[in-house]
Formats: structure tokens, sequence, C-alpha cells
């Protein structure tokens, strides 16, 4: 990897050739995307999900890349199991360079209507998630590696409807900072990105039912949804030697909607409040 003083800006500089990346909830959607982005530019990926049906797609893409691939079924909310996985990774293609956690999931549900269970699972489903690879991960990882935390502009406002899962995002945000300071003596950097209006297979209801698409309006100031291979590029960034001054911090991924605020753009160009 480059040191300071040395040519950031060449093309080469992007690459993760021969780099080793691991990727949670990596069968579909930002996960997915993010998997075969990082073989393209050149890593090796260890690849896990819950979704026993979809993750073999993800595995054959990787590998019609050109590069190796670990890959289980298994829940990143399972400690003991992504030990393992974090183990089975370093002994077949060698020490972690890349972490990406993305992992996570939500339900629409007013506070009061949580239960403590729905709460519970809540919490284990978007933090602990995090936790659970990040402990296991870093004794693996090398110095001078990247950690990448998928959070959500949700962490930035209020979330009615999704009050629990949008705490946990902020939470996720403010442990990033504390790993990117307690870890930076070994050269890894830990960043957030938090994208909005890019719906997947396994979201695409929730932003029906919230109202995130509202009649007559724009659904972001670019005026057009995102795709998950626009969030994977940031992340391809974070991992890569172009970004080895950026720690802790967290990059809206979402078309302008946080810097938009309440502000909203109407089909004819002007604007709502």
């Amino acid at each position: 990897m480059n040191t300071p003083g040395s040519d950031m800006l060449g093309p080469d500089n992007v690459l993760l050739t021969d780099r080793v990346a691991v990727v949670s909830g990596a069968a579909r959607g930002i996960g997915a995307a993010t998997a075969v982005a990082m073989a393209r530019f050149g890593a090796d990926v260890a690849v896990f999900d819950k979704d026993p049906e979809l993750l073999p797609d993800v595995v054959g893409r990787v590998e019609a890349a050109g590069r190796r691939c670990v890959s289980a079924v298994l829940d990143a909310r399972d400690d003991d199991a992504v030990a393992a996985f974090m183990r089975r990774t370093r002994d077949e293609l060698g020490p972690i360079n890349v972490l990406v956690n993305n992992a996570g999931g939500t339900f629409r549900a007013r506070f009061d209507d949580t239960t403590p269970k729905g709460e519970h699972t809540l919490v284990r489903e978007n933090f602990s998630t995090v936790t659970n690879c990040v402990r296991h991960g870093i004794p693996l990882m090398s110095d001078g590696g990247a950690i990448i935390n998928i959070t959500s502009v949700e962490a930035h406002h209020a979330a009615p409807m999704f009050g629990v899962y949008a705490a946990m995002k902020a939470a996720v945000e403010q442990l990033t900072k504390t790993l990117a300071v307690e870890y930076g003596h070994r050269g890894i950097r830990v960043n957030c990105v938090a994208p909005d209006m890019m719906p997947t297979p396994g979201d695409a209801a929730l932003a029906e039912q919230s109202g995130a698409l509202m009649e007559g309006l724009h659904p972001t100031p670019l005026r057009r949804m995102g795709q998950p291979e626009e969030c994977a590029s940031v992340i391809v960034f974070l991992a890569s030697d172009m970004a080895g001054y950026i720690t802790g911090a967290t990059i809206p991924v979402d078309g302008g909607t946080v810097a938009a605020g309440p502000w909203k753009t109407r089909l004819d160009g002007s604007f709502a409040l």
C-alpha cells in the first residue's frame, strides 16, 4: 500500500489487486454489488448471507471476474458462525484487508407498537451484525486495512415508523468514529457509507409503504433513484489507497436528500417545503 508522500493520484491507486475483502449481507442489493465490484477491482472476496438461493449467483459473478471466492450461508448475528467464517477466510484467502459490514434489516412500526422482542431483533440485525464482524475480523486484518460500515441517512434525521432501526444506524456511525481512533495506530481506516433512495429487492416494499416516493415530487434533488452499484463504487473508493487519509467519516450516497433536508423538488423544477 502507498505511504504518505507517494503519488496518490495514479489510476492504480484505486485498484484492490490481490487484497482480501469480506462482505456481509452479500446476496442482494448493495452487498452483492459491492462483492462483485471488489472482484472487478482485483480483490479476492469472502461473502456470506442468510439467503441460500441468491448467494451462489454472487459467487459466480466474483469468480467470473477471475478472483477467488469463499462463501457461506450464515447469519451475521451468530457470533460463533461469524468467528469461524473469518478464520476460514484468513486460512483460505489470506489476511483480511477490507471488511464491509452491510448486513441489516428493518420493519415498519411506530415505537409503541414495537415489542421488546422486535426491538431486540432490530438491535441485533443492525448493530450486533457490525460488532460481531469487527470483533472477529480486526484480529485477522492486515495493518493498513479498511472497514466500511453501511449505515443509512436515517441516522441523520427523525425516522417515524423506523425509530429503533435509525437509532442503531446512528449507533454504528458513533462506533465507527471510535474504532477509527482505536485502530488508527495500525493504519486501519474505518468509515461509513449512508445510502438512501436506493431500493433493492429486500426493501422496495418498505419504500412504498413509508411514502418515500411521493406523487408530484422527484425522489431526490438529482431527480432520480440510486442504484446499488453507485453505493458500491463509493465503498471501493474507501477501501482503496485513494482514500488513504479518510477515517472516521460518513459519506452520504443519497442523491442529495441529507443536503436538502425537508425541501423536495417538484416535477416542474420548483421546490416544496
